[in-house]
This record gives structure tokens, C-alpha cells and sequence, in this order.
């Protein structure tokens, strides 16, 4: 099951949510040989509950993931966090909707969640928290508190980072991270544009078809990940016509 672990359906936090964008993306998707992905939109983008209202609308809700012209996806989100950084969090959709609400008070930059408060959050849920680009400069998740980032499930291999950063340096980093702290690495596009899928994602060895299962899997280490040849290519076009979009959504 070929899998992504940090996607978005909206190009950027201040668009509206679009059915026929996030069509365009699932069939995408599933071109670019993707079997499923985690729905990591950002949690303070603009009417977040939107999102998953338009797909309950339009998509049935199996089990732990809506069936979208056979992709399946995984509901999620992007937190930000107070000590600076980001964390994937992917679950049930009842789960991430209420857990959502917790963070109500928490939206607006200079009063997001501190780490460790999030980490209690997510206890009372059935969550996979993954740790997004640990190395980017604008939000190094990597320096903040170990006691803190070995209670994450995973890292995240970051397509845009790879892009930016260098595809062996990041590699290397987040591996070295990885180990140092016991913590598997999964692969996460991290795209806004259906170009960017298939950059970078994770291999699983067994199908899931809820958090649960996806948990086992990456938890258990039955999973590798795989980094396009064409990274570079992917992640340029897919800015470049991200501009353009968001260019013509400021017009």
C-alpha cells in the first residue's frame, strides 16, 4: 500500500475549500501511484470543519477513511505548536473533529498549544502524531525537548524538504534523528499541488484501513519509503503552478 503521511486540499490556509480541487487531487493521486493518504490540512486554515463537512457530503466514510474514487483517506491535521514546529496528527474522524475543538483557543500565532499540552491532548485520543520536517530552519522541531519528541510516533521525510534542504542531507538527518530517539520515518509529500504527489512516500506492508492499523504498521516497522528520481522536478512545477493559482485566488 503505497501511502502519504502529509498531504493538503487546499492551496493555501486562506482559500476556501474546493469539492472540485479535492477531486482533482484524489485522481491525481491515485495516477501517481498512490493507494491512500493522511488529509493533514492545517488546523487553523480557514473554516477547517468545512473540509471534512464537504466530504461527508459528497463521500462515504468507511471505517476509519473516506473512499474517494478508491483513494482512501485518512482524516488529520497540522497542529502548530507554541516552542515552534509542526505535528501531523491523523485519526478517526470523530476523534480529529473533537480534538479540533480543543484547540479552539489556540488558532492564532503567539498562542498556539505548547508541546507537551498537545501531547496530553492527543493521550485521549486514539492519534499517530508524526513530527513534520524536523529540520526546516522556520520550524526546527528537532531542538526542542527530547523527553517530549519520544513521545511522537514518528518523523516525517518531507518532500519539500528534500527539495530545498538537499535530498541525501535531509535524508540523513532525519535518519540520524530517527535513531537517536528510537522513532521510525515515514515519507509525507507535503504538497499543496497534485504535482507534488508521489515525491516522497511510505511503502506499506500491510493495507489499513484505519488509525489503528496505520499505527501497527508504522510502530512495527512494516514500512519502507521511496523518494522519487524526479523529486525536484515535482516539487518546482508544483510551486511554480501553486504561484500561479494562489496568485489568481488574490485577484
Amino acid at each position: 500500500m503505497n501511502f502519504d503521511f502529509h498531504t493538503h486540499a487546499k492551496i493555501s490556509k486562506k482559500a476556501d475549500f474546493s469539492i472540485s480541487y479535492i477531486e482533482e487531487m484524489a485522481k491525481k493521486a491515485l495516477q501517481s501511484g498512490l493507494d491512500g493518504l493522511a488529509l493533514t490540512e492545517h488546523f487553523n486554515t480557514k473554516n477547517f470543519h468545512e473540509v471534512y463537512d464537504t466530504l461527508d457530503a459528497h463521500f462515504p466514510y468507511i471505517d476509519g477513511y473516506y473512499d474517494i474514487f478508491g483513494l482512501k483517506v485518512f482524516p488529520g491535521m497540522e497542529v502548530d505548536i507554541l516552542e515552534v514546529g509542526h505535528i501531523l496528527c491523523i485519526g478517526d474522524l470523530q476523534d480529529v473533529r473533537a480534538m479540533r475543538e480543543q484547540l479552539v483557543d489556540y488558532t492564532e500565532e503567539g498562542s498556539f498549544i505548547p508541546f507537551a499540552e498537545l501531547l496530553k491532548l492527543r493521550s485521549n485520543y486514539e492519534m499517530l502524531v508524526i513530527g513534520a520536517h524536523p529540520f526546516r530552519p522556520s520550524t526546527p522541531l528537532k531542538d526542542l525537548d527530547s523527553s517530549l519528541l519520544k513521545q511522537l510516533d514518528a518523523f516525517d521525510l518531507n518532500g519539500k524538504d528534500l527539495h530545498t534542504r538537499g535530498i541525501e542531507e535531509n535524508i540523513r538527518d532525519v535518519k540520524l534523528l530517527g535513531l537517536s530517539l528510537n522513532k521510525p520515518v515515514v515519507g509525507g509529500s507535503d504538497t499543496h499541488h497534485f504535482m507534488q504527489y508521489g515525491s516522497v512516500y511510505s511503502v506499506l506492508y500491510e493495507p489499513c484501513t484505519n488509525v489503528r492499523e496505520l499505527k501497527s504498521v508504522i510502530l512495527n516497522r512494516q514500512f519502507t519509503w521511496e523518494v522519487a528520481e524526479d523529486l525536484h522536478d515535482r516539487v518546482s512545477e508544483a510551486n511554480r503552478l501553486k504561484a500561479i493559482l494562489k496568485k489568481k485566488l488574490e485577484v
